[in-house]
């Protein structure tokens, strides 16, 4: 009886590795790729340290990236579900490389200290509002990729990889600045519509001189900052090799270099901005923005 027993356990066993298996009830979607695939493909993991269910294969319509798929809301999830609740074929684990879920997002937002034991260890007070910082898109990797010590690089033909210039105006709220969110700058900076920019890409080599160009901004048509992209202590050329050190640049990536004197934070008596303000931000060989403060 034991060794009948044996058998059939061993004859179920290899019968169920030769059907397709059923994922796992709950949803686990992943972004993976396999040496057969030109590219990545949204998948289901068939629980914790399953294999994963191709959901291109199973429906060729769907979009092939995490972030598009979500754009889609309810009618790629209903999707799959379907996929979820039907028997298909599983992809190994041991023959799919697990990408990150979601890939160049458009911002990752991290809280810091907000741990009661974290702070007890730094000897400092718990903060009474969340403290935001951030990471760049390009810090992700996949859950099993390697972390890699960054070495010191240099780009000594870092103007090569610009594309153009264009006008930015870096509004900030001073409060949230300089008085909130531990003083990081971060929320401060980045308010749904503190970025204006254009008013077109000036390639690089349509400009007679990037670090010599009248730059000025106008509030109500009353000049405030006045000055020349000459007195920027940084160049275009050490500002790509220093941040690049830390990040990974792509193309259509932006860097502001900085503004002149003349911020209203620091008048005498301090000025900010109201409703019904219109503010013009100017570079020479660029252009003009104009925006209106609502």
């Amino acid at each position: 009886m034991l060794s009948s027993g044996k058998r059939r356990l061993f004859s179920a066993l290899l019968h169920v590795q030769k059907r397709p298996c059923q994922p796992s009830r709950a949803m686990r979607l992943v972004q993976f790729q396999t040496p057969h695939l030109e590219e990545p493909h949204l998948g289901l993991e068939s629980g914790i340290g399953g294999g994963v269910v191709d959901l291109n294969t199973f429906d060729p319509t769907l979009p092939k990236t995490m972030l598009q798929f979500l754009e889609q809301g309810e009618t790629t999830l209903s999707v799959a579900r379907r996929a979820l609740a039907t028997q298909l074929p599983v992809l190994p684990r041991s023959q799919v490389t697990f990408l990150a879920p979601v890939t160049r997002p458009d911002k990752v937002v991290c809280v810091g200290m907000n741990y009661a034991d974290h702070c007890k260890e730094q000897n400092v007070r718990v903060p009474k509002e969340p403290i935001i910082f951030s990471k760049f898109s390009s810090s992700i990797v996949g859950p099993y990729d390697e972390i890699i010590l960054p070495p010191e690089s240099e780009a000594t033909d870092a103007m090569a990889h610009v594309a153009g210039f264009t006008v930015a105006h870096d509004v900030s709220a001073r409060d949230w600045q300089m008085r909130r969110n531990g003083k990081q700058w971060l929320l401060g900076k980045t308010f749904d519509t503190f970025c204006p920019l254009g008013p077109a890409l000036v390639t690089r080599d349509s400009i007679t001189d990037p670090h010599n160009l009248k730059i000025c901004c106008r509030v109500n048509g009353e000049v405030v900052q006045s000055s020349s992209t000459n007195q920027m202590l940084f160049k275009t050329e050490e500002l790509i090799a220093w941040v690049s050190q830390f990040v990974t640049f792509y193309p259509g990536d932006i860097i502001l270099t900085g503004t002149p004197p003349g911020v209203g934070v620091f008048r005498k008596p301090p000025v900010f901005l109201k409703k019904g303000d219109e503010v013009q931000c100017e570079i020479e060989e660029i252009g003009v923005i104009v925006n209106k403060v609502v």
